[in-house]
């Protein structure tokens, strides 16, 4: 043993994540860290300090906290997370980010709403570089089977990205309904006496979501689906597959599985949570409304598309101090990741999901 070393000049180094600031008594853990967090530029980021976070409620609890909360509380907005130059600004802001409730649709409404689509208005086949549009959809189930435990699809509801009411119906359930779930729909026998059959819905949903696009380029993700519509909801699962309908995984933005939008144990919120925590305002306070869902989703969708990331930095090639690494197909194997510093290991982090904000980007982008 070296007794000529003084322990308080050679403190214990510690290796800490330049992202989310975890600290690692060992380079290895710092590194193993990296590999499994899939930081980058689009995931929630505290605006006073800059941590990472995994989803929107950790960054909610942190900006709480009590290394930011003062700035925080004199200068964010609750809804959206930013932070602004003074309280002034701050509640100027807040008079447009808090939302006003839609007005539901009722049951009154007239049995089937559709509107025509003009093709060319959405997507001019002549410009260059057109963004994708969004449809936002939610249905509402009545039961059926001798439980009515069974899901029958008994209403749609489509809305477009400025919250018009694209298409509306009731639908002709399959089987015999026995649980009409009226303090949840409000829907009685009369409201689907004449309801359009289901056959049909599933033909003129298609015929809005792909937009005039064909089959198989809906289906290739390498060209985004083309002219076909995003396709918005909560659930969205759970409602194409009561509708028993099909849409490419690659077209689909749904609220409950985003991860941002999770719980802080990788579990869904409600569409009820969501709204209120993210919009201002409160829904489904009596029976649920399939405009008011559709609204909501779909201001939420745009909400969290709206987000500004700086640009992309990650990639493969990483340039040091001493000399270029051109990574391998696995780069986190590679030896020369040991000699990494924090931020260069962060420049190798990508993100774990695709984030919305990349709807906005051009197809030609």
């Amino acid at each position: 043993m070296d007794t000529n070393v003084d322990p308080l000049q050679n403190p214990a180094k510690r290796h800490k994540c330049c992202a989310c600031y975890k600290q690692y008594k060992k380079k290895e853990h710092l590194i193993e860290h990296m590999k499994v967090s899939y930081h980058s530029i689009h995931q929630p980021r505290c605006p006073i300090c800059l941590k990472h976070c995994k989803f929107l409620e950790s960054l909610r609890e942190h900006l709480l906290g009590p290394s930011c909360s003062d700035i925080f509380s004199e200068q964010g907005c609750q809804l959206c997370l930013r932070i602004f130059g003074s309280s002034g600004s701050r509640n100027e802001h807040m008079e447009f980010c808090r939302l006003l409730t839609p007005i539901p649709l009722g049951t009154s409404v007239s049995p089937t709403v559709s509107h025509e689509f003009d093709f060319q208005d959405s997507y001019d086949e002549n410009r260059v570089g057109m963004r994708p549009k969004a449809i936002a959809i939610d249905c509402e189930m009545v039961g059926g089977g001798s439980d009515g435990s069974l899901e029958l699809c008994a209403r749609v509801c489509l809305v477009d990205e400025d919250e018009k009411l694209i298409f509306h119906t009731y639908v002709q359930p399959q089987m015999p309904v026995t649980n009409y779930r009226y303090e949840i729909t409000g829907l009685a026998e009369e409201h689907l006496r004449d309801a359009m059959p289901l056959e049909q819905v599933q033909q003129k949903i298609l015929q809005i979501l792909h937009n005039g696009e064909s089959i198989g380029e809906v289906r290739l993700e390498s060209l985004d689906g083309g002219k076909a519509r995003l396709l918005v909801g909560h659930g969205l699962a759970h409602d194409l597959d009561c509708l028993k309908l099909s849409y490419p995984e690659h077209l689909l933005r749904d609220t409950s599985l985003y991860g941002p939008l999770l719980k802080t144990n990788s579990v869904s919120h409600s569409l009820k949570y969501l709204t209120r925590t993210y919009l201002g305002y409160n829904i489904q306070t009596s029976t649920h409304d399939p405009y008011e869902d559709c609204v909501s989703v779909m201001r939420l969708y745009k909400r969290i598309r709206g987000q500004v990331h700086q640009e992309e930095g990650n990639g493969t090639s990483i340039s040091t101090a001493s000399n270029d690494i051109i990574l391998e197909s696995d780069p986190w194997g590679s030896k020369e990741v040991d000699n990494l510093t924090p931020d260069e290991l962060y420049a190798m982090s990508s993100s774990a999901f695709k984030c919305w904000c990349l709807d906005l980007k051009s197809r030609s982008a």
